[in-house]
């Protein structure tokens, strides 16, 4: 089978499925990104550790939002905010269940970066949560495999009925290499209602005491460290990507819920 390419080819513009969200024209990052961006690389106090993630359901915001950092044992955090105007967090839950099926899907959300999504487990149902997505893209560059891991929040500590109560939705996952069981870290993104729609809390936990084999820590996942340290992306290019990726579907993700979440809403009413 020949490898997936970037983008659309001629024939899926033409005539695929999915072709009226397909939008090569990207906006630049959100201004608050832009300025995240000249700043660089920041004290690594201003961004909690992993075991903080279940205060991220309490009100207001850490002391960094949008950024990243090197921290002392070698990891890079990075967390960035994106204003959704017009997007319900539901949304983004139905999305990351739909996305996965197939390349097609994957590509709308960056296209000029993404190459191909699929369900490891080789079902097409719309579902995330205990199920891994094997994923290429580009960060920068390069172009990377990974494996994303999807858990219930709770796994990372976040109160479920809380979020619920609050119409907030939590996107939680580890991130893996493929083939391999080395586990390189963790990703979040919570969506919160605001006025006029939503925002969403993204935060990515990589490299040192996030590493893991299997989904134990220990020994070996410590001797494992300087393997996955040779590995991690540059901590800007992932905030380039995740900004440029959220702001970019959240753009018609109102309009693509539409025209193919009916099921998913059906399901919940």
């Amino acid at each position: 089978m020949a490898e997936q390419a970037l983008g659309y080819s001629e024939a899926e513009k033409a005539n695929g499925p999915y072709a009226q969200f397909y939008n090569p024209e990207m906006a630049p990052v959100q201004e608050h990104v832009a300025d995240a961006i000249h700043i660089g690389n920041q004290a690594h106090e201003l961004f909690p550790p992993i075991n903080e993630a279940p205060s991220m359901v309490e009100a207001g915001y850490w002391p960094v939002e949008t950024g990243y950092t090197k921290a002392p044992d070698a990891s890079i955090r990075m967390f960035c905010l994106t204003k959704m105007p017009g997007v319900a967090p539901l949304m983004w839950d139905w999305w990351f269940g739909w996305h996965g099926c197939e390349a097609r899907r994957y590509k709308l959300w960056h296209p000029k970066a993404h190459v191909s999504a699929q369900w490891a487990d080789g079902r097409d149902d719309e579902s995330y949560i205990g199920r891994t997505s094997l994923i290429t893209e580009y960060l920068g560059a390069d172009r990377r495999k990974a494996t994303i891991s999807f858990v219930r929040p709770s796994v990372l500590g976040l109160d479920e009925q809380r979020l619920a109560a609050n119409g907030e939705v939590a996107i939680c996952a580890r991130i893996g290499m493929p083939g391999l069981p080395l586990k390189a870290g963790w990703l979040l993104h919570q969506l919160r209602p605001v006025e006029g729609g939503s925002e969403m809390r993204s935060r990515m936990w990589l490299g040192g005491e996030n590493i893991g084999l299997g989904d134990k820590p220990g020994l070996l996942s410590y001797v494992a460290r300087p393997v996955a340290r040779s590995l991690l992306p540059d901590p800007s290019e992932l905030l380039v990507h995740n900004a440029q990726e959220m702001a970019h579907l959240a753009g018609f993700l109102p309009a693509l819920y539409a025209a193919f979440g009916s099921e998913a809403r059906k399901e919940t009413s």
